[in-house]
């Protein structure tokens, strides 16, 4: 999502401007009329210039009025909106803030430190004055709101903390710079060690003999995180090209070399370190194994506004950690298996896709490309399986597992035996508190399927369930029950039988600590092969899944497992090829080739517009998305106000007059509520990363309680979030938006935000859906290959997850391509997987609206796109086709899942409906009334003095 730019105020200033055009010629008229009427006598001269004053009154309030009840009055109206959030809710949400930090917080490494028994520290690094609160773009903060700072954190936990170093990192620089969107700041602001008074650093060992190191990382919409540091172009530092020096090929992940002069003098001048990394990214922690004075080590993702006195609290015991890594920490980001093939790819043979657009922000629009060549093994999947292959040393490569996390307790897990019921697996783990300090624990659950050499590609390990303990005093048990099903442990086959596979053969199911450390495991056998296709769908889904993306295959070669990974570095390779193949080129749509005409089908009946039948919107609150009556209202639309409904949905929904659909709002922001139009916005909340490391289900729900809270007393109905794409690669730019590697992990999460905010009456837009896992050529008609395994295991899991335990109501689709075809207007994605197969009954929007050379309202709507997000006219956001009989029927269907969304959301609680006249329009028409009886009275008396000077 983009927030309001000035793209956009040029295309209002568009919009207005025949309105002011039309203004100035009837006051040239005016003034002409004036000059002319000065030649004659006296009366003609008044009436005329009098007459003529009135015209031009009468054409301000014509134009006024033309703007204030046409096509601009979607736009005031997103302006004038008044919801506000209450002190109550601020802190609830600040008290939930510091409840998902708390155990969301990650202790990667505790020598016996903590907890700190010493209240005097030293706190080192330019992030220690400026952490990472959150991203940016979509993503980011209102200073509406108190920020509690990191130091402020600390000091509400009873530290004291050198003010002198604070002071002098505040005299730095005060500000973190921006990243994204439109223009990147790669800038490290950390001090350079030659600038540290030598007198202060003397000063600090006498304060005391802990020390704590603070760095971080940002990342925001519009960009990635750089593969090379010393690239050309990248911005390093404003005052000095001394500092954040970083070797050839460096990426933004790895310590610069000023982080490491600092780390050396700090490491070298204190026995007891404790380094805070506050990110959302995975970083390269192996300078741990490289100064043994680092005696802990804590990840912070991204905590909000709210979130820093947890860590306070985490240091000094108060509270005991219970985060979980939700990705996989490497020692080698480079030699990830998605690294070579992350970034920057155009095709060199596609100049008939190719469009100057001539726009200062989009530019040149030219298909690119990005190739999944990793296949199924993303994250921990790669690396536990790359292991049991012995393709890799796990030690080697791995430095903290997935699921990974320390406590200042310990815990006992017990696995009881598998129980089978109806197609669903359970297993009841006991937890026991075997420390001395009261805390939480997680509990997580794998499987390990059998695999055939060369047969259906499977990864050695996969999350299955989790759960997380109660609060559990020293020596207290809890047993918890998870539960799967078996369909769960089938893996897609799409290359022979085209359907998800249940094979036959000895499941393990192990209880672990982390992705790799095993406690305990149970074996599951299937005695035959199960094939889920049409004759046995599976029983989550309406209609058996089946291949849909054959053409995202592309040519490149994709990771497998057969022979120990025997393709791993033809598969790991850069691009052998930038060329689209014929067969690509064949199906590729963009607006250049694209022509409505050629899809219409003549068999299509015209449907009924325009009728009487008597029927509103709200009649059918609660009806089935099958009612009859929808069609008797749907004959009831225009066919303007259909085009006007799902071209302008930007920010909104529009009201439609002939069945009285009330006007609804749309919010922004995965992890603060965001009006782009009022400028008001909610707190910002810890990200949902943290969210993702507390692996706690009720803390998922909590968290949507307080969105859609808030959403309610902003008075929004539909929010663009949560964001679930898969952190396929560390250096994502949107990272702290997204929410984790493993599927079912994000999945998960997020049914429960959408579960909870659907209780306010708030409809969540899931995104973006699918494949936008990365930042770069977003906008420029980026197609993603990947084998459609890949696709439906790892990618679109998470949004399956959260339409079919969430009960999602609405999803945002995304820029990206998959394969040759634009997920906002890709049949396969929206209507035979989403729609079909998962029984998705909602509306779906697109990504910000930009007037791409791929975004085309047309295209959308027929191939299951409903809503288009701007709030002006533009041109491609307006269906062009509006005549036809495949077109209207397009039509009609989008406004019907516009219309079953909102009819269904909080916009029709008694309490909420409004389907008349804003308070705005009506005060401007009490306006309108004054002021014709004023020019009635100006006119009058204005005939009367032209009589009498007649007369004279």
């Amino acid at each position: 999502m983009l927030t309001v730019n000035m793209a956009d105020v040029i295309n209002v200033l568009k919009l207005i401007a025949p309105y002011l055009i039309a203004l100035g010629v009837v006051l040239v008229a005016a003034i002409a009329v004036v000059i002319i009427a000065g030649r004659r006598e006296k009366a003609t001269r008044f009436m005329m210039r009098r007459q003529s004053l009135l015209a031009l009154l009468l054409a301000i309030v014509a134009i006024a009025n033309l703007i204030c009840f046409g096509p601009m009055s979607n736009m005031i109206t997103l302006a004038t909106g008044n919801g506000e959030i209450s002190d109550k809710t601020i802190d609830e949400a600040r008290a939930l803030s510091e409840d998902v930090a708390g155990e969301g917080i990650v202790l990667l490494e505790n020598k016996g430190i903590l907890p700190l028994s010493q209240k005097k520290l030293n706190v080192f690094g330019w992030s220690s004055t400026n952490p990472y609160y959150g991203g940016t773009g979509s993503g980011g903060f209102s200073a509406d709101f108190e920020t509690t700072s990191l130091l402020d954190g600390l000091h509400q936990a009873g530290f004291e903390t050198n003010q002198e170093l604070s002071d002098f990192y505040t005299a730095y620089r005060t500000d973190r710079p921006e990243i994204g969107l439109f223009g990147q700041d790669w800038t490290l602001p950390e001090p350079a060690l030659s600038t540290y008074p030598e007198q202060m650093l003397e000063n600090a060992k006498n304060y005391s003999d802990t020390a704590v190191i603070v760095f971080a990382r940002s990342g925001g919409e519009g960009a990635d995180l750089p593969k090379d540091m010393t690239a050309e172009g990248l911005t390093y530092n404003q005052n000095s090209t001394e500092y954040n020096d970083f070797s050839e090929g460096q990426h933004i992940l790895q310590l610069s070399k000023t982080e490491r002069d600092l780390f050396d003098t700090v490491c070298g001048s204190y026995e007891n370190v404790i380094v805070v990394y506050t990110g959302a990214n995975t970083f390269e922690m192996s300078f741990v194994d490289e100064y043994p004075s680092i005696k802990g080590l804590i990840w912070c993702q991204g905590l909000g506004q709210g979130g820093f006195p947890a860590l306070g609290d985490i240091l000094s015991g108060e509270k005991n950690p219970s985060g979980k890594t939700s990705d996989t920490f490497v020692r080698h980001i480079d030699k990830s298996p998605w690294f070579n093939n992350f970034g920057d790819y155009a095709f060199d043979n596609v100049d008939e896709f190719t469009l100057d657009s001539g726009d200062m922000y989009l530019g040149v629009s030219k298909p690119h490309f990005v190739n999944y060549v990793e296949g199924i093994y993303v994250g921990y999947r790669f690396y536990e399986t790359a292991a049991v292959e012995g393709l890799i040393n796990y030690d080697e490569e791995v430095q903290y597992p997935f699921g990974y996390g320390l406590s200042y307790t310990t815990f006992e897990q017990k696995m009881g035996d598998l129980t089978v019921q109806n197609g669903t697996i359970s297993v009841s783990v006991t937890v026991t508190n075997t420390g001395s300090v009261a805390g939480k624990s997680a509990v997580e659950l794998y499987d390990t399927p059998p695999y055939t050499n060369s047969g259906i590609e499977k990864a050695a390990v996969n999350l299955v369930a989790f759960e997380k303990t109660d609060f559990l005093q020293p020596g207290n048990s809890q047993t918890l029950t998870l539960s799967f099903t078996e369909e769960s442990l089938a893996s897609y086959d799409d290359k022979n039988a085209k359907s998800y596979v249940l094979e036959a053969g000895d499941y393990v199911i192990s209880l672990r600590a982390d992705a790799h450390t095993v406690i305990d495991e149970k074996t599951y056998t299937v005695d035959s092969t199960v094939v889920f296709d049409e004759s046995n769908k599976r029983s989550s889904d309406s209609v058996a899944a089946t291949n849909h993306f054959d053409s995202a295959l592309g040519t490149a070669t994709y990771l497998s497992r057969a022979d120990h990974f025997a393709n791993y570095e033809e598969a790991t390779a850069a691009p052998a090829s930038y060329s689209m193949s014929d067969e690509a080129k064949a199906e590729y749509v963009c607006n250049l080739n694209y022509n409505p005409t050629a899809y219409n089908n003549d068999s299509d009946v015209m449907p009924v517009t325009g009728a009487d039948n008597g029927l509103k919107l709200e009649d059918l609150r609660g009806a089935s998305y099958d009612d009859e009556r929808w069609e008797q209202l749907l004959d009831q639309l225009k066919v303007s106000e259909m085009v006007s409904l799902v071209g302008l949905g930007g920010y909104q929904t529009l009201e439609v007059p002939s069945v009285q659909k009330a006007r609804t709002t749309d919010c922004d922001g995965p992890a603060s509520i965001t009006n782009n139009f009022t400028g008001k916005y909610s707190i910002g909340m810890p990200s949902s990363v943290t969210l993702a490391c507390t692996f706690n289900k009720k803390l998922g729900y909590e968290y949507g309680h307080i969105m859609g809270k808030m959403c309610d007393e902003m008075d929004a109905s539909g929010w663009y979030a949560p964001a679930i794409n898969t952190h396929r690669a560390a250096l994502g730019g949107r990272e702290f938006e997204y929410v984790s590697e493993d599927g079912l992990l994000s999945g998960t999460m997020i049914a429960q935000e959408v579960i909870a905010a659907k209780e306010f009456g708030v409809y969540s837009y899931i995104k973006h859906f699918a494949m936008n896992d990365q930042e770069t050529n977003r906008w420029n008609m980026v197609s993603i290959w990947a084998p459609e395994q890949a696709i439906r295991e790892i990618y679109l899991k998470p949004f399956e997850i959260a339409v079919k335990e969430g009960g999602a109501q609405a999803v945002m689709s995304s820029y990206s391509y998959i394969g040759p075809h634009w997920s906002g207007a890709n049949d396969s994605l929206l209507n035979k997987v989403l729609r079909d197969e998962w029984g998705f009954r909602g509306m779906v929007i697109t990504d910000y609206f930009l007037g791409a050379n791929f975004m085309d309202a047309d295209a959308a709507i027929r191939n299951g796109n409903d809503l288009m997000l701007v709030a002006y006219e533009m041109g491609d956001n307006t269906v062009n086709d509006q005549t036809s009989a495949t077109g209207i029927k397009a039509l009609r269907t989008a406004a019907k899942n516009i219309m079953y969304t909102v009819v269904n959301s909080r916009a029709y609680e008694p309490e909420n409906l409004h389907t008349g006249l804003y308070s705005w329009q009506i005060a401007f028409i009490v306006v309108d009334i004054i002021l014709a009886a004023l020019l009635i009275f100006l006119e009058l008396k204005a005939i009367r003095k032209f009589k009498e000077l007649k007369k004279a």
